[in-house]
This record gives structure tokens, C-alpha cells and sequence, in this order.
């Protein structure tokens, strides 16, 4: 029983750091139907940028680093902010110099700069004056003491906050794009563009506010996971690579271009690591992942809670 209960805590942990960050990949596919593959190099910025702010924060704040000192607790809402909103206008940025110019280009074109912009900010990430090629250890923003235990397992303040924030974040888009103005116009925007343009709607500023959104919670993700695992390794590592490559896998999984199957596909892929890892073999957690997609692409194509889409000719 404590080994099933630890390992749903971790998996539930782990999943929801996956749909936080499937969230980007599915809002884009549902709005302008293409990939952006530098939404995982955001998470890394994320995280990246979380060290630096939390660092310079604390440092200006007197915390001595060096003789273990702690931050204040409202230190990690404030740091959070801060990354989500550098992120976001570097996800404006990369929009409208990178994919707006291309908005007519055919979709190959949009691809390969999606790569190519995953790239410039995987070796931009490595120079000295930015993040360089050491691993570093983020500063302790939230208090990693045990509230309570059930059985052997133990239940850290730092669990329940990465779990917490994670979920409230994405409570907050569901009612965002189900409940409010421009939300409904994100929807029409994913529907129609043409239409959803002629009907009034400003559809150049509900793009941009989707890559905003976007890469916004792709640095919660980013700030969460470095909390979470402590050590941020260098910015082109594959461990983020991966974690990119496994969110885009729960995004297809619960539906591309759903936002409630992003969340969806986050827990389950979450869950089959977990589970599969502890139950099966340790060393084929990633097999694990990317076998669940192609068994779903096999079954139902359009993810858990996707659709098939038929195109006319």
C-alpha cells in the first residue's frame, strides 16, 4: 500500500506538470493547426529565468544563499509572476517576428521554423552571459518540510504546492476560454479564422494572446519542474527535451487541440510513467509514453477527447 500511494503522489505530480505544459502545445495546434516545437525551449526558459529572478530576488532582499537561508513565502508567487510574464513576451516576440510572416506560407514552411526557433533558443540558452552549460541548483522558495505522513509515505509542503498551483492555473484557463469574452473569440478563431475575422473579431490579437498565454504557462511549468526536481541542467539537455517531447505526447493522447484532453492526456501519461516504472520496469518509463501514442494514433486518432476531422475536397 505505501508503494502505491507513493507512487501516485509522484505520478500526480509528475502528470500535472504535463498538462500545464501539453496546454501550449494544444491551444496553437487548435488556433493556427501547426506544432510549435519551441513551446518546450519556453519551459526552459522558464525555469531558467525562475533561478536568475529568484537568485537577484534574494540576493537583493539580504537572504545570505551561501549559509542556507530561506526565502519568505510569498518570494516564489512573486518569482512566478515574474517568469511568466518575461516568457509570455518572449512568446509575443517569437510570433510576430517568426510565425505571423508565415501565417499564409504553406505548413512545412511554419515547421521548419518552429525548429529552427527551437534550436536558436536551445544554443542561445548555452552562451556564458545568458544561462551557460552547468547545471545549477534553483534557490529554496518553498519549504521542502513533511505536513503529514500516511504509512511510510511521506507528504511535503512542496508537493502539494507544485500539485496546487499546477491545477489552479489550469482551472483558470478552462474558465478563461469557456467563460469569458475572449475566450469565446479564441474559440471562434480555432473554428473559422476567415470567418471568426469577418464576424469582427481581431484575430492577429487573439493569435497573440494565445502564444502569450501559452508560453506563460509553459514558465509555470518551467518554474514548477525546477522546484520540483531542485538542479536545472543546461538549457539544449535532453531530460528537457524530453519533458517537452512527453507533454506534446499527452496533448495528442487527450486530444490535440483540447484543452480539457491536454489536461486529461497530462494525468494519464503521468499516471502510465508512474505506475509503469514502479510495477513493470523502471528502465522503460519513456517506452512507456511514447507506446501509449502510438497505440492511441492506432485506436483513435483523434485523441481521448478529439474528434475526427474530414476534410472536403
Amino acid at each position: 500500500m505505501d508503494t502505491l500511494l507513493q507512487t501516485l503522489k509522484d505520478a500526480l505530480t509528475i502528470g500535472s506538470l504535463y498538462a500545464l505544459i501539453a496546454l501550449g502545445y494544444t491551444m496553437v495546434y487548435g488556433i493556427l493547426k501547426f506544432i510549435n516545437f519551441a513551446h518546450s525551449d519556453i519551459v526552459v526558459l522558464g525555469g531558467w529565468l525562475s533561478l536568475v529572478i529568484a537568485t537577484k530576488l534574494l540576493v537583493w532582499l539580504g537572504v545570505d544563499l551561501s549559509a542556507g537561508g530561506a526565502a519568505a513565502w510569498w518570494v516564489g508567487p512573486i518569482v512566478l509572476t515574474l517568469a511568466m510574464a518575461c516568457c509570455g513576451l518572449i512568446g509575443f516576440t517569437i510570433e510576430r517576428l517568426a510565425y505571423k510572416p508565415l501565417r499564409g506560407a504553406p505548413r512545412l514552411n511554419v515547421l521548419i521554423t518552429a525548429i529552427g526557433v527551437s534550436l536558436f533558443l536551445q544554443n542561445s540558452g548555452q552562451l556564458r552571459f545568458l544561462f551557460g552549460t552547468s547545471p545549477r541548483k534553483i534557490p529554496s522558495l518553498i519549504s521542502d518540510a513533511t505536513l503529514f505522513s500516511i504509512g511510510d509515505v511521506q507528504v511535503r509542503l512542496l508537493d502539494l504546492v507544485v500539485i496546487g498551483t499546477a491545477v489552479t492555473l489550469m482551472l483558470a484557463l478552462e474558465y478563461l476560454v469557456f467563460h469569458t469574452k475572449i475566450g469565446r473569440a479564441m474559440r471562434a478563431v480555432s473554428y473559422d479564422v476567415r470567418t471568426a475575422g469577418l464576424m469582427g473579431i481581431p484575430v492577429d490579437r487573439v493569435i497573440s494572446f494565445t502564444f502569450i498565454l501559452g508560453s506563460s504557462l509553459a514558465a509555470a511549468g518551467g518554474f514548477l519542474w525546477a522546484l520540483n526536481f531542485s538542479v536545472i541542467k543546461q538549457p539544449a539537455d535532453t531530460s528537457w527535451v524530453l519533458l517537452g517531447l512527453k507533454a506534446f505526447v499527452a496533448a495528442v493522447v487527450g486530444g490535440i487541440g483540447n484543452v480539457r484532453g491536454a489536461m486529461l492526456g497530462g494525468l494519464a501519461i503521468g499516471l502510465l510513467e508512474g505506475f509503469g516504472s514502479t510495477y513493470v520496469n523502471p528502465a522503460l518509463r519513456d517506452v512507456y509514453v511514447f507506446a501509449a501514442l502510438i497505440l492511441v494514433l492506432l485506436v483513435k486518432p483523434g485523441g481521448i477527447l478529439g474528434k475526427a476531422v474530414v476534410e472536403k475536397v
